[in-house]
């Protein structure tokens, strides 16, 4: 069978429409022996059957499982890329029987709480061993409530309120990223009321920006976040100058989705430049390159293993280091969608099927056909904001029918409101069937919203074949009772 004339370049036409694909979907997701999709021992259908749709499903052990693997990858890469460069060095110019231990740079993974975050997930990572990275007063709070140790919690975001830079200063909060030179002064002031030696990193530009494989280095930025690098020195004077600062080192995020090393280890070697001139005016014991660690959405998308990237940037790190002649300072990195992204997936359940017969160029005609699911773009704002591409399986059976292209429309009245542009499914999939969307673990429930008065949906986390709420579901009742003007009634 040929690929459907409306399909993108980039869509294969399956072999097995009922196939799951590679990387797609969870660690623990499978099909069962009558074809339901199962996240650790609970199908879809009992998912359904339980807590309705749509509905967030999230496999509590593969997020687990991802945030152990980031750490260890990363601790691992470091500390055998200091080893190298020591075993190099006593080869070199060490006498013989040497027997000096190589400094290994620590290295701290924070979890990016911006892409999902709950009480639960907030404990999931801290039992794993990584920090939390909160971008709000209202994201401080969640982790805060749910048992994180401050100390272990960093803190972004380009404007930062009066309010919660009092907030996070007063819980002991272990670093701020300072943002601009007048986020500075307000730290500093709220960190002397209070009697603290506030931690703090300075955000920088290095002019590179990464997408996928690719990436482009330039010498300036146009963006709202952080400070030129050329602005660094002063900025950190200004930190410096101030006894209840204690400045850690410097702080770049250079996108998002991105698949491989090179582009951080460009953005590295720019700033441990930097880095080297801070060094003439005190320590700088960190150097935090930020997060971006792409995943798979659809079949076409091929991020490198985890492991790889960060032997990459390893690699970049020490060599960069190794050339400007400064010792490798303690990393930071900031993973979010990659940790939790691939963890999660979203039920729906089908309303209507629709044929719509698009004209082709050359005159000839070919069939769209429109599935429509209870939720949209209230529940996945991706696909409308970014254009962003997703997949999906038939999840509560598998269908020996031949595949059709579809395109998964959401129930709000925009035309944009599209789940999945472009995927094939078995040609029966209709009304009442369900479908899984895979990969929805981040940036869908944290950007949901209320359009059209549809209430969010519940996060459900499955493990060892049980389900429990994690985040309840919005009610029709609960939007009612905001609605100020119904009080008198």
């Amino acid at each position: 069978m040929a690929t459907h004339p409306l399909a993108p370049d980039w869509l294969a036409l399956p072999a097995d429409a009922n196939d799951l694909g590679d990387g797609l979907f969870s660690a623990n997701t499978e099909r069962d022996q009558y074809g339901q999709i199962q996240v650790a021992g609970v199908t879809a259908g009992e998912l359904v059957e339980t807590f309705g749709t749509p509905l967030y499903v999230v496999d509590e052990a593969d997020a687990r499982a991802r945030a152990a693997r980031t750490l260890g990858a990363f601790r691992s890469a470091v500390a055998a890329r200091a080893a190298s460069g020591a075993r190099a060095e006593a080869a070199a110019d060490a006498p013989a029987g040497s027997t000096d231990t190589p400094r290994v740079p620590g290295v701290t993974i924070y979890y990016a709480a911006k892409a999902f975050l709950s009480a639960e997930v907030a404990r999931w990572m801290i039992e794993e061993g990584l920090n939390i990275d909160v971008c709000s007063g209202g994201e401080l709070a969640v982790a805060l409530a749910a048992g994180a140790p401050a100390a272990r919690l960093g803190f972004h975001g380009n404007n930062k309120s009066l309010a919660e830079i009092e907030r996070a200063v007063a819980a002991g909060i272990g670093t701020i990223v300072l943002d601009s030179l007048e986020e500075i002064e307000r730290v500093a002031e709220a960190s002397a009321r209070h009697g603290r030696r506030q931690g703090v990193r300075l955000r920088v530009n290095s002019g590179v920006h990464a997408h996928t494989h690719e990436f482009l280095a330039t010498s300036h930025e146009d963006q709202k976040f952080g400070l030129p690098l050329t602005d660094t020195a002063a900025a950190v004077a200004q930190i410096r100058s101030h006894e209840s600062l204690d400045f850690r080192g410097l702080h770049c995020h250079i996108g998002s989705q991105i698949f491989d090393a090179s582009g951080f280890g460009e953005s590295a070697a720019r700033l441990l430049i930097a880095h080297r001139e801070l060094l003439e005016g005190g320590p700088v014991p960190e150097l935090n390159l930020g997060g971006g660690f792409g995943i798979a959405y659809t079949t076409a998308d091929d991020p490198q293993p985890i492991e790889q990237i960060a032997e990459g940037i390893a690699e970049a790190v020490f060599r960069a280091a190794a050339d400007l002649g400064v010792e490798v300072p303690n990393l930071a990195f900031e993973p979010g969608r990659s940790i939790i992204g691939p963890a999660g997936m979203t039920l729906y359940t089908v309303g209507t099927r629709k044929d719509v017969h698009v004209a082709g160029e050359d005159g000839s005609s070919s069939v769209r056909r429109y599935l429509s699911v209870d939720g949209g773009m209230s529940d996945n704002a991706r696909p409308s904001l970014y254009g962003a591409d997703y997949s999906v399986r038939l999840a509560n059976r598998v269908s020996d029918a031949p595949a059709a292209l579809v395109r998964l429309a959401g129930k709000h009245c925009e035309s944009g409101d599209i789940v999945v542009n472009a995927d094939y499914l078995p040609g029966d999939a209709a009304s009442g069937d369900i479908v899984a969307v895979p990969a929805t673990g981040a940036y869908c429930w944290s950007l949901a919203s209320n359009y059209n008065y549809l209430g969010r949906p519940a996060v459900v986390a499955v493990v060892d074949g049980t389900a429990r709420v994690i985040v309840r579901g919005e009610t029709e009742a609960e939007l009612l009772a905001r609605d100020a003007g119904l009080d008198a009634r």
